[in-house]
């Protein structure tokens, strides 16, 4: 696990997601403190900074109804584009913990993940959290609501799955698929630096 940034603990609410005036910054990790995703989410905005958080559909079944809710594809975790030279306004932000980092400089995410991660979101395909995975026969979906999107292709009860992996996180995301609509890509080798984080905390 990469380095984390230090931050005292604050309480925050609120929901929603959307776009700010950031847009030409890369795409940076927060770890944020557990359910409170949304409201972190619902502050960056109301500064102006673009971020995004992944959800997808839960149901749980109670003694007299089922409900449905939208729960974040990575607990504890959302993503902002900002300067990381100018990162003390959001050290700042409420239930923040910090930025995932590397020897104190906060680490970009892959653009190509978070692009992956936004069309499956927009897509409204079912997904899943899924265990991290690095290892596989990565394939291009070629048509559908995912064409262009790559991932890891997988067999899980019988049903075909892609995985899409965010490296830095460690963590990934499932979706079904019909493995007619793919074809194998090359294998990329993996980012300097993306495996070899250490877990520690340092303050700012």
């Amino acid at each position: 696990m990469a380095l984390i940034e230090e931050q005292e603990l604050r309480v925050a609410d609120g929901s929603g997601c959307g776009a700010g005036i950031t847009s030409g910054y890369p795409w940076f990790a927060l770890q944020v403190r557990t359910r409170f995703e949304n409201g972190v989410a619902a502050f960056l905005g109301g500064k102006g900074y673009e971020w995004f958080l992944p959800t997808y559909r839960v149901r749980r079944r109670w003694s007299d109804r089922v409900k449905e809710s939208e729960q974040p594809l990575f607990p504890g975790y959302l993503f902002c584009k900002f300067d990381p030279q100018d990162r003390l306004p959001i050290l700042k932000t409420p239930a923040l913990i910090g930025i995932v980092s590397t020897a104190r400089v906060p680490t970009p995410v892959q653009e190509m993940e978070i692009m992956a991660l936004r069309a499956l979101v927009n897509s409204d395909v079912p997904r899943q959290p899924w265990p991290f995975l690095q290892i596989g026969q990565r394939v291009r979906i070629e048509c559908g609501a995912l064409a262009g999107i790559e991932g890891i292709l997988l067999q899980h009860k019988g049903t075909d799955r892609l995985v899409l992996s965010v490296t830095l996180l460690q963590r990934s995301v499932a979706t079904e698929i019909d493995a007619s609509m793919v074809v194998p890509v090359s294998s990329r080798p993996p980012v300097s630096g993306s495996n070899t984080a250490t877990a520690s905390r340092a303050s700012f």
